[in-house]
């Protein structure tokens, strides 16, 4: 069994406290000093954590689930949205953000650090404009963003955002993209993945069931991800939201309605699956 840092921190600290050790000199330092790894960034424990960096990806764990796949013409990015009060307007609760004409990503998270990396994004996106006279490719806005999330872990005084992203749409050149962030500031191309919630559980369907023959239309693409999240999401297409783009096309967040005709098409196929079984 893997322990966590948390609970061997908590263990040295009560074996010091349940001991003798208290009565020496030296009790108070060495009790701060092994704190000093769980509460300060820039400090390294022995066995080379950074302790705040791995408490920001628990953070991002409790966050909405998360999908993304990338297809041959289109990309598609699936959130589970969570409920929201009655009085609450929900279109003011948004884990779908544009970057630029061509790119845009979804985060699971804070959504209040989620907010600062999203607009220096996108400060970053028009000044390449300004700069270039071209927009930015979609590894080079991944790139801005995790500089900006690494700086957060290697200085005093800050804190490491507690958000990772899936960042997605064309290049000039037309190539579809999808990547990752994570809050250490490091960042991988993927051709499906998720974070946030159960991110494991619908990172293992993805491996399963990703063929290339499955995205290489629109509509496969789509219904990957819809499936994708329906793994752990219960209640069906109503606390699903969906965003999609295709080359030379702005992003597209699917209406309610839409996405409802997908879930019930799955529904159908796996009913009908299921008979053959049975015959």
């Amino acid at each position: 069994m893997r322990w966590s840092p948390v609970i061997l921190v908590s263990l040295l600290i009560s074996k010091f406290v349940s001991s003798s050790f208290l009565n020496s000199k030296d009790s108070y330092f060495c009790l701060g000093f092994i704190m000093s790894y769980d509460r300060a960034i820039t400090v390294f424990s022995p066995d080379g954590h950074l302790f705040q960096v791995e408490y920001a990806q628990e953070a991002v764990k409790k966050g909405s689930t998360v999908v993304g796949v990338c297809g041959k013409t289109i990309v598609v990015v699936g959130v589970e949205k969570k409920s929201v009060a009655k009085l609450q307007d929900d279109r003011t609760v948004r884990k779908i953000c544009i970057l630029d004409d061509n790119v845009f990503m979804a985060f699971a998270g804070l959504t209040a650090d989620a907010r600062i990396v999203i607009n220096r994004a996108r400060v970053e996106c028009q000044s390449h404009r300004l700069t270039v006279e071209d927009p930015v490719t979609v590894e080079y806005i991944t790139r801005f963003i995790s500089n900006l999330k690494q700086r957060y872990t290697q200085s005093n005084g800050r804190r490491p955002f507690g958000i990772s992203s899936l960042i997605t749409g064309f290049d000039f050149d037309g190539t579809p993209h999808l990547y990752q962030t994570d809050p250490s500031g490091t960042y991988h191309a993927w051709k499906a993945n998720a974070i946030g919630r159960s991110a494991k559980t619908v990172r293992e369907f993805l491996e399963k069931n990703y063929k290339d023959e499955h995205v290489a239309s629109d509509e496969g693409a789509i219904r990957l991800a819809i499936k994708a999240l329906l793994e752990v999401v219960q209640s069906g297409g109503k606390n699903i939201e969906l965003a999609v783009m295709k080359q030379n096309e702005p992003m597209k967040i699917l209406d309610p309605e839409e996405v409802d005709q997908h879930v019930l098409a799955l529904e159908m196929e796996k009913e009908e699956a299921e008979k053959r079984k049975k015959t």
